[in-house]
């Protein structure tokens, strides 16, 4: 973790990890040999970068070994059974968002009350009944939520130690809200 812990530091000072800290990260794809800390890699980086990650190392050691010492002792052949057949010969790998098929993907908008997609407006021909209901239910849900992120910012600035600089976190269930 060292060497990814630098090369996060070169990259980003503020956003690097300190003596101590846990240090996130995935194995990415690399050169056939490569040791695991060349191959280790920040999932944010990797997120913004495209970069791809190694199935096969996460299927190898994450997945495959854990599975054969639990059935092992109970299935005859548990190796053929769950690792190799027509069961795993197809992998998914996803792909950014921004290319391939998505490149086609269009947005479109929906009613505000039932989600059924519409051409302008907030609320289809049935829903425009209710429009002070829905109206009236939007308004609680925001203001919850800002209720909530005050809380939770709040929350941040304490922990990070000023009120007035910029919070930088990479915890991930808070970045999830934010």
């Amino acid at each position: 973790h060292g060497e990814l812990a630098e090369r996060m530091r070169k990259r980003d000072a503020a956003t690097a990890p300190n003596v101590g800290d846990r240090v996130p990260y995935v194995i990415i794809k690399a050169a056939k040999g490569a040791k695991a800390y060349e191959r280790s890699e920040d999932p944010i980086y990797v997120l913004q970068n495209n970069i791809p990650i190694d199935p096969n190392y996460y299927l190898e050691n994450q997945i495959s070994k854990p599975l054969l010492r639990i059935f092992e002792p109970v299935l005859k052949n548990a190796s053929k059974e769950l690792l190799h057949g027509s069961h795993t010969r197809s992998i998914s790998i996803t792909t950014p968002s921004n290319s391939g098929i998505m490149k086609f993907a269009k947005k479109q908008l929906s009613c505000v009350g039932c989600k059924v997609p519409i051409s302008n407006g907030t609320l289809c021909s049935r829903c425009k009944g209710r429009e002070a209901e829905l109206y009236c239910k939007n308004v609680s849900q925001v203001s919850d939520l800002e209720e909530l992120f005050g809380r939770l910012w709040t929350q941040c600035q304490e922990c990070q130690g000023s009120l007035h600089q910029d919070v930088l976190c990479t915890r991930f269930f808070l970045l999830s809200i934010f």
